[in-house]
């Protein structure tokens, strides 16, 4: 329960993590995204402002012929231009440049100064509360009394005879823009929190994937202290109880004690082996490479274990076999040690599963890049949906065969590993009740490589005769 509840603090926390840094990211996303669409409608509102400035400048400079002084000319271009102290002018006329169209749409004012800086006149849709005070900076942003932004552009007024007439503000109401980026800004913040709704949700997801091989990890850590535990103890549980009944005898005689030591010697035995086993697991789990590099001759590590093992299968009426396959000897670089357990690993297991009457055959062949060694017997077979885990540790298909037989688990996980130090594969195929085929390969060392493809090619040329 501890453990459960710590994974979930953990999936939290990776959660939480996960959903601030993207809230920061989405966040910063979103400041540079309203920043660009600011910068775009700026450099757009001053590219206009600035072709309608422009255009209305050159109109009325052409027609200005006295310093400070409008010409009645104006009124045409300009048609609600109102003298500044006087009443205004509210001629309208039925045709309409582009220009003055602009001027009159309801964002746009226009402002005269003289030389003086003076404001004299105005026109287009000029803000009362604006102050008349005079900047003849080229770009300036004014706020009104009432708090409203405006944005102009200044230019100096020359006569026809090229004097200095005055200066024209040209400007505009800043209103349906900052209605646009508040529009912006809000989309932004509004859609903030649903965006990390949907992150929090994303990120416990996620979370919960993240947390799946660490958790099987643990789980299988657990189930392995479990299964060393359990294989420790059976064996010092069977040597304390043969203590304790010794040491309850009032006396011993010589084959009673004999029977005894005999028995100890038995599980002392399979704790060494265990512990062998566990020891060497651990050191090919460290060290991916074998420990001692060597040639290792797989012709004669075949005939020796079938040597080896002829008794076992004798005496389980099992028939041993060997079919080699190449007609010179094969060798690989490794660790000649570990080779033989791996083979020897899968013949006991063979001989182990296979029926009275089965039969085991090891036979060595190659190919151009690997050496192969198969294991094939006739026994019970594996099922398939067994298949993938039983190279895991002390697991066991059928955990009360392997107790009669005597077996801790760990055969094929050893030879994995082993074959694993060497660069190999192990596979295996399978059919219940029919029997099961281990299949081993092993990388050749360049050195041997170029003789066993001699080999293959001395093959050909004989199968060409």
């Amino acid at each position: 329960m501890n453990q459960n509840k710590l994974f979930r603090l953990t999936r939290l926390r990776l959660a939480s993590w996960y959903a601030l840094v993207m809230a920061l990211i989405l966040g910063l996303c979103g400041f540079g995204v309203y920043q660009a669409i600011s910068h775009v409608h700026w450099v757009t509102l001053d590219r206009e402002l600035e072709s309608v400035a422009g255009t209305l400048h050159d109109s009325i400079e052409l027609k200005l012929q006295q310093p400070g002084r409008l010409e009645p000319i104006l009124k045409q271009l300009l048609p609600n231009i109102c003298i500044v102290g006087d009443r205004c002018i509210q001629e309208q006329l039925t045709f309409k440049r582009h220009t003055e169209s602009a001027i009159t749409q309801g964002y746009y004012y226009v402002r005269f100064f003289d030389n003086s800086g003076r404001l004299f006149a105005i026109a287009g849709s000029y803000p009362k509360e604006l102050p008349p005070l005079f900047n003849n900076k080229l770009w300036q942003t004014l706020k009104d009394g009432k708090g409203n932004l405006y944005h102009q552009i200044s230019f100096v007024l020359h006569t026809q005879d090229n004097r200095d007439w005055g200066y024209i503000q040209v400007g505009r109401s800043l209103e349906d823009f900052s209605s646009y980026l508040n529009a912006v800004k809000l989309i932004l913040v509004l859609g903030l929190p649903v965006a990390m709704g949907l992150i929090g949700v994303a990120s416990w997801w996620l979370a919960g994937l993240a947390m799946q091989p660490i958790y099987q990890s643990y789980k299988q850590i657990q189930q392995f202290t479990a299964d060393v535990a359990h294989e420790l103890r059976t064996p010092l549980a069977a040597t304390q109880a043969t203590v304790e009944s010794a040491l309850m005898m009032p006396q011993l005689d010589e084959p009673e004690a004999r029977e005894i030591l005999q028995t100890v010697e038995r599980q002392n035995l399979r704790l060494t082996t265990l512990v062998a086993d566990l020891l060497l697991l651990s050191r090919l789990d460290r060290q991916p490479m074998p420990m001692r590099r060597e040639s290792c001759c797989l012709n004669e590590i075949v005939s020796d274990l079938i040597e080896e093992f002829a008794a076992m299968a004798s005496s389980a009426q099992v028939k041993l076999t060997s079919a080699i396959r190449v007609h010179q000897p094969l060798s690989i670089t490794g660790n000649c040690e570990q080779l033989y357990r791996l083979v020897s690993n899968l013949i006991v297991n063979a001989i182990q599963y296979t029926p009275q009457g089965g039969k085991v055959t090891v036979i060595l062949d190659c190919n151009d890049h690997h050496a192969v060694i198969s294991v094939q017997d006739t026994g019970i077979g594996i099922p398939q949906q067994e298949l993938k885990r039983i190279f895991d540790r002390f697991y066991r298909v059928n955990s009360d065969r392997s107790r009669i037989t005597g077996g801790s688990g760990l055969g094929l996980a050893i030879a994995q590993a082993i074959v694993k130090a060497h660069y190999g594969s192990l596979n295996v195929e399978s059919e219940l009740n029919k029997g099961s085929t281990f299949t081993i390969r092993l990388p050749f060392d360049v050195t041997v490589l170029n003789g066993v493809r001699s080999i293959y090619r001395g093959k050909g040329r004989r199968r060409k005769k």
